[in-house]
């Protein structure tokens, strides 16, 4: 198993290079013919790098944090199959307050995972990423306070029967 795994790896890091060789090939050739083109490319690349890198950086921090600080053994209880109400209740309130894109919370998910947490719990984090609390007010606005509120009690008690769910099928 792990040596498909490796030649998987080594197939994949062959496959980026060749890539990224390609696309800087082209961008050459570009350059010699459409500069303005090439230079609005690469100041747009410029602007998504600095808005994803922030966020990233949080990312990473929180996945050093996690290997630092959590142990298997601690992500078990709290995250883990004994974890109870407080294991939802963690995962609820993770999920509303995380920011960013969700791509970027997948390898941290992944490493919680590998170290214990259920799945039913991850999918209560996804699912209850879709409450925003800095839109909250603005839903409130267009849509009154009721609908705002029902929406939210609703995401979030439907993150636990999708989280249950989930834990049974798999």
């Amino acid at each position: 198993m792990t040596e498909s795994r490796n030649t998987y790896m080594k197939k994949r890091k062959i496959f980026g290079l060749i890539l990224f060789c390609f696309t800087f090939f082209i961008y050459i050739i570009l350059f010699s013919f459409k500069r303005d083109l090439i230079i609005s490319s690469l100041q747009y690349f410029m602007h998504i790098f600095v808005k994803v890198f922030y966020i990233t950086l949080i990312v990473f921090i929180f996945i050093f944090l996690t290997n630092l600080f959590l142990k298997p053994k601690s992500i078990a209880k709290h995250l883990g199959k004994k974890s109870g109400l407080k294991g939802w209740i963690i995962a609820i309130i993770s999920g509303i307050i995380s920011m960013g894109s969700i791509y970027l919370w997948y390898p941290l998910l992944t490493e919680l995972k590998e170290k214990g947490m259920r799945k039913g719990l991850i999918a209560a984090f996804l699912y209850n990423r879709a409450v925003k609390i800095p839109l909250l007010p603005l839903m409130v606005y267009y849509f009154g306070w009721l609908f705002a509120l029902s929406l939210t009690l609703y995401t979030i008690i439907f993150s636990v029967f999708m989280g249950i769910i989930i834990e049974r099928t798999s």
